[in-house]
């Protein structure tokens, strides 16, 4: 079937919505244990126990624990191994990435008059990468039914082809400009050639035994600035907040190819396709939390602390091309790149993520060490993007509440103190955040590390290990087979501490 010419153009477009889905929302929602190394080595049961910079991120009464000034700068290696099963086909894919990992301080104001409870002000400041972005996932195999065709029918089908075939590529809806690459491409075909058809049929042969191709790499980061300030009343209750300012700046490039050699049942038909999207998100946002601790004994200490909503301000640039082969039945083959070099830039929306309770208890032993254990709640299914009135919005909002639940996790941690050296490990498990367990599964971590205490300087060291198991669709729509990805995360950190 003969085609429309499209021209192509390079520029900026301003689109009004593009195709978010859970996923998206639960990037920027997920917490990682980042901070000091004292902090990751103990995995982050810091709720109750205070006194580190990385414990403000748990529980801001944490800084009023502090009896004297700190600043602290930490770095991390990570490390990412992606193990990949694509119907019975295993690759593997590495990722190595270091950081400043984190970056603050704390400055501590005593009142010396006896007879004022209230003896004590901190302020703290610190900055916090609080989720790395740095990935690369690679997966491969014979999938023995589905084709990627499944997702520009997805799309295509409703529209009529006179839209697609009639305005220019920048005037086109997300879903028009997938159907449109699906269209031109000759991955699809409409049942009837007239402006009102909204049917198409796939121009990919059936018969399954389709070899695919999916690469995905991410780059960028989740940041946080925390501004803290905290009180204690008579060295027994501490209560502080925490005024939070969020950047991130997300990239993520994928590549799936698709290649098949099956019968040909028209006189053309596409041999193989390779359809490249790249994705840009940057914002900022806000959130705030509240945290007491209180020592029921000198030894033993309680905590409780609210980490808000955070309301995040998003914005999206979104580029695509294929590049697809038709074969024919004389034996010809024809390239047909689809490439607009076009940059579609999106219209701000907002993102809010969950709330967070985090209840927390440690016991001292004196100067010897501790334990310390905390247990967190959050309701991933509570993300929202707004405004809520929007089409696009409503149901991939619906879509959360049904695929997302509340989240659970433990942290549990330990130290030992042998004159100046300090012996530290810990434990972290977190709940899978879908009600499946299969899309993202649970996570399990261990850590452990030491430290020494030069006396005006101390420096820290500290190794972690998590494991996570996920099955993430290639694509969110039409075509949703994806690999079984088994992650291995190890981390280490290094901690560097003045004493002002």
């Amino acid at each position: 079937m003969k085609k429309i010419l499209f021209l192509f153009i390079t520029g900026l477009t301003v689109s009004a919505s593009y195709s978010q889905d859970v996923s998206d929302a639960l990037r920027y929602a997920q917490d990682n244990i980042t901070g000091t190394a004292r902090y990751r080595a103990m995995s982050g049961a810091f709720g109750a126990v205070g006194g580190d910079l990385s414990a403000l991120s748990v529980n801001p009464a944490g800084s009023a624990i502090f009896n004297t000034n700190q600043v602290g700068v930490s770095f991390s290696n990570q490390n990412i191994k992606n193990n990949s099963n694509y119907f019975g086909t295993q690759t593997s894919e590495k990722e190595n990435s270091f950081i400043l990992n984190q970056a603050g301080g704390v400055f501590v104001f005593k009142d010396r008059n006896p007879n004022n409870g209230w003896n004590k002000i901190a302020i703290g400041a610190m900055y916090e990468n609080t989720n790395n972005f740095n990935n690369s996932v690679f997966s491969a195999g014979t999938n023995p039914t589905n084709s990627v065709d499944g997702y520009f029918l997805a799309y295509a089908n409703g529209i009529p082809l006179g839209r697609i075939t009639n305005n220019p590529y920048e005037d086109l809806t997300y879903r028009e400009q997938q159907a449109f690459f699906g269209f031109d491409g000759y991955v699809i075909n409409p049942v009837a050639d007239n402006p009102n058809n909204t049917a198409y049929i796939s121009n990919v042969p059936a018969g399954g035994n389709y070899h695919q191709e999916n690469e995905i790499y991410t780059r960028g980061y989740n940041s946080k600035a925390s501004f803290n300030i905290s009180t204690s009343y008579k060295e027994r209750l501490y209560f502080g907040a925490n005024l939070n300012v969020h950047v991130t700046d997300y990239r993520r490039t994928s590549s799936f190819y698709e290649y098949n050699n099956n019968p040909l049942e028209t006189y053309e038909t596409i041999s193989n396709l390779r359809f490249n999207n790249e994705l840009y998100t940057y914002g900022n946002g806000f959130s705030f939390q509240l945290g007491a601790i209180g020592k029921v004994t000198e030894a033993l200490r309680l905590g409780l602390s609210y980490e808000s909503n955070t309301w995040y301000t998003l914005y999206d640039e979104v580029s695509q091309s294929l590049f697809t082969t038709t074969e024919t039945s004389a034996g010809d083959t024809f390239d047909n790149p689809v490439n607009p070099n076009v940059v579609n830039v999106y219209d701000s929306y907002t993102l809010q993520t969950p709330d967070k309770w985090t209840l927390s208890a440690a016991y001292v032993f004196g100067k010897s060490g501790l334990i310390s254990i905390d247990y967190s709640t959050k309701n991933y299914g509570n993300s929202k993007f707004k405004p809520t009135n929007d089409d696009g919005f409503r149901g991939v909002n619906a879509d959360i509440s049904s695929a997302l639940k509340r989240n659970d996790e433990l942290r549990i941690g330990a130290e030992y103190k042998i004159n100046q050296l300090s012996l530290r490990g810990g434990y972290r498990f977190e709940g899978s955040p879908y009600k499946n367990k299969n899309t993202i599964g649970d996570l399990n971590s261990f850590s452990g590390g030491l430290g020494y205490d030069f006396g005006g300087t101390k420096l820290d060291l500290a190794y972690s290990y998590a494991h996570r198991k996920s099955n993430q669709g290639f694509f969110s729509t039409g075509f949703t087979d994806g690999a079984n990805i088994n992650s291995k995360l190890n981390n280490v950190t290094l901690t560097l501490l003045f004493a002002l």
